[in-house]
C-alpha cells in the first residue's frame, strides 16, 4: 500500500477525492486529511505520508506556503506531492518545469490513474525530492523565465540548466534529450510537450522528430534536401515546411 494524505480547504472535495481513490486507486491508503497550511504541516509531520495530495489555495495560505514551512522545519521535503488546482496557469507552468504532477479540478479518473501509476514508479526507484526544491525556487522568484528544468527518467529525477540542452529527438511517445557534458537521457513524454514548454527559450522544431536549441546550431546546409549541423556534430534534417521559418530565424541571430 502507498500511504497518502489529502489537504484541501473544501470538505466536499476531500470526500470526493477519497471516493475517487477508493474506486480507481484502492492501493492508496489515505491516512488523514487537513484543510489548512497549519493543520497540513502538523498532519504530514505526524503521519509521514508517501504522497501528499495538495490544493493550491488553502484557508490560511497556499500549498506552496505549506511546502516552504515543511522545508524550513525539516530541512527537506520527504513526500511526493501531487497538486490539485482549478486554474493557476503560472503554477501549472512551474509544475511542468519541475516534473511535478498535478490534477485539474474536477479530477478526471483517467488522469488520476495516470498520476498514481507514475507516483508508484517514482517511489519505487528514487528518494530524490530535488524537483520540489526547484518548484519552490521558481515560485519564490515569481518570474516566467525559468532557468532549470527537472526531467524524470527511468532511474530518477534529474535537474538541468535549460541553456545546456542542445537538442531533443522524438522516439515514438518518448523524447531523447541531448545535453552538454551529459549522456543522452530518455523521457516518457512526447516531443510536442517539450516544444510547447521550451519554445520561448530559443528552441525551434525543425522536423517531426527534432527540436533544436538555436544557440547550438553550427551550420545550415541547403544541399541534400537541407539539414543543420549542431554543436554535438549531429546532422539533422529540416522538413520542407520548416525551411522558410528557419531561414527567417537565422537572419535575426
Amino acid at each position: 500500500m502507498t500511504t497518502a494524505i489529502l489537504i484541501d480547504d473544501d470538505a466536499n472535495l476531500r470526500a470526493g477525492m477519497r471516493q475517487l481513490l477508493s474506486i480507481y486507486a484502492p492501493e492508496i491508503n489515505v491516512l488523514g486529511e487537513a484543510e489548512s497550511v497549519q493543520s497540513g504541516v502538523e498532519a504530514i509531520n505526524l503521519l509521514q505520508p508517501q504522497v501528499i495530495f495538495l490544493d493550491i489555495q488553502l484557508s490560511d495560505g497556499t500549498g506552496f506556503d505549506l511546502l516552504e514551512k515543511l522545508a524550513e522545519m525539516n530541512g527537506k521535503i520527504s513526500s511526493q506531492v501531487v497538486f490539485i488546482t482549478a486554474h493557476e496557469q503560472y503554477a501549472i507552468k512551474a509544475f511542468r518545469f519541475s516534473a511535478l504532477d498535478f490534477l485539474l479540478k474536477p479530477v478526471d479518473p483517467e488522469e488520476l490513474q495516470k498520476v498514481i501509476h507514475k507516483i508508484k514508479k517514482v517511489l519505487a526507484k528514487s528518494d530524490n525530492y530535488a524537483h520540489i526544491d526547484l518548484l519552490l525556487e521558481n515560485i519564490r522568484r515569481k518570474v516566467d523565465n525559468f532557468k532549470r528544468i527537472a526531467l524524470s527518467t527511468s532511474d530518477g529525477i534529474h535537474l538541468f540548466e535549460i541553456s545546456d540542452i542542445i537538442r531533443c529527438e522524438s522516439e515514438d511517445n518518448y523524447t531523447k534529450f541531448y545535453i552538454k557534458n551529459n549522456k543522452p537521457i530518455l523521457i516518457s513524454k512526447t516531443l510536442k510537450e517539450y516544444e510547447e514548454l521550451l519554445a520561448e527559450y530559443g528552441f525551434e522544431r525543425i522536423h517531426q522528430s527534432h527540436l533544436i536549441n538555436l544557440a547550438y546550431l553550427k551550420s545550415y546546409i541547403k544541399r541534400d534536401g537541407g539539414y543543420v549541423v549542431m554543436a554535438d556534430n549531429s546532422n539533422l534534417p529540416i522538413s520542407q515546411r520548416k525551411k522558410e521559418r528557419l531561414q527567417e530565424l537565422l537572419k535575426t541571430l
